[in-house]
């Protein structure tokens, strides 16, 4: 399942034809506030402002060259991957239908629609978007996008070659789990390198089930409440990637809300960033264990800038 070295250099290669690399830095106020040496990968530097374009743009070149008379692609979304797919099938003139949940972010519905997607709302949550998306693809004949696929984790992975190769010796790293490309393709490069990094996991304490399922073994499905991070808002995980977590992650923690927003403000204030909730997680779980990372060479993602104008000011308001 999980990609070698080779595929994830491969990969790299493709996404630069589309994507620079995106920078790494290490921030002085962020090193102050968390007792740490920490340097985050900005991945809210991406044209969709996610790195999620990294792994649409592998998808979508393999079924490309694959899928003999492919008309066009289907898949559901919070909102950063539905951009992505977009994204990358608007390169190939394909069709691309993504399904999003009723209360989807406005301005991600938006973006999503700007790069050529048809959007359609259905389902109280992420996964009954899913549910939809999948039966709607038989009754229109598209090719159905899950949103955890081996050739999304192989070109997302491309951040995690760029990370490591640019920045040596890092202790951990804290990446947030939506569906868990992100994370699992960390666990790839880590391993395929041979390096000792610890890679923390992070979800959100009202969309636990990540969490709960690594520390059963088993998928443990659970409600999702939370109201700012609705990125990693996913309500039953994927079998495939929850036993590659168990393996290769170090721990999965839990934030609040309230620890969301606090690392929201504090990527503003101490880089002058635009994080969404979930892109903010990874910050938010270092500032949660950050007593036992003193002194410690930390790496984060910020995963995703795409934030709706009237949340991002009533969290920077402190409301």
């Amino acid at each position: 399942m999980l990609p070698s070295l080779d595929e994830v250099r491969s990969a790299a290669d493709l996404v630069r034809t589309a994507l620079p690399q995106t920078p790494q830095f290490c921030w002085p106020l962020l090193c102050k506030r968390t007792g740490a040496e920490v340097w985050v990968k900005h991945e809210n530097h991406q044209p969709i402002g996610s790195f999620k374009v990294r792994g649409g743009i592998a998808l979508i070149d393999q079924l490309v060259r694959s899928k003999a008379g492919l008309q066009g692609v289907i898949t559901a979304t919070r909102g950063n991957h539905g951009q992505s797919i977009a994204y990358a099938a608007r390169r190939h003139a394909l069709s691309c239908v993504t399904v999003v949940p009723h209360d989807n972010s406005i301005g991600k519905n938006l973006a999503m629609c700007a790069w050529g997607a048809e959007l359609v709302v259905h389902g109280k949550d992420f996964n009954e978007a899913a549910d939809h998306a999948e039966a709607l693809s038989q009754r229109r004949g598209l090719y159905f996008v899950h949103s955890f696929d081996p050739l999304l984790v192989r070109g997302v992975a491309s951040y995690w070659l760029e990370l490591f190769e640019a920045v040596a010796d890092l202790d951990s790293v804290y990446v947030p789990i939506g569906l868990g490309s992100g994370i699992c393709s960390g666990i790839a490069v880590r391993d395929a390198l041979g390096l000792r990094t610890q890679i923390i996991g992070v979800v959100s304490n009202a969309a636990p089930a990540y969490a709960l399922s690594c520390e059963s073994g088993q998928i443990v499905e659970h409600p999702t409440s939370t109201l700012i991070a609705d990125g990693i808002a996913v309500r039953k995980p994927d079998a495939v990637a929850l036993e590659i977590i168990r393996q290769g992650a170090e721990r999965v923690i839990q934030v609040t809300d309230a620890e969301v927003e606090l690392a929201m403000r504090s990527y503003f204030t101490d880089t002058h960033n635009v994080a969404e909730g979930a892109g903010a997680a990874a910050l938010a779980g270092l500032i949660k264990e950050c007593r036992q990372m003193q002194e410690k060479k930390v790496g984060l993602v910020l995963s995703g800038g795409n934030v709706d104008q009237d949340v991002f000011s009533r969290v920077l308001a402190g409301r």
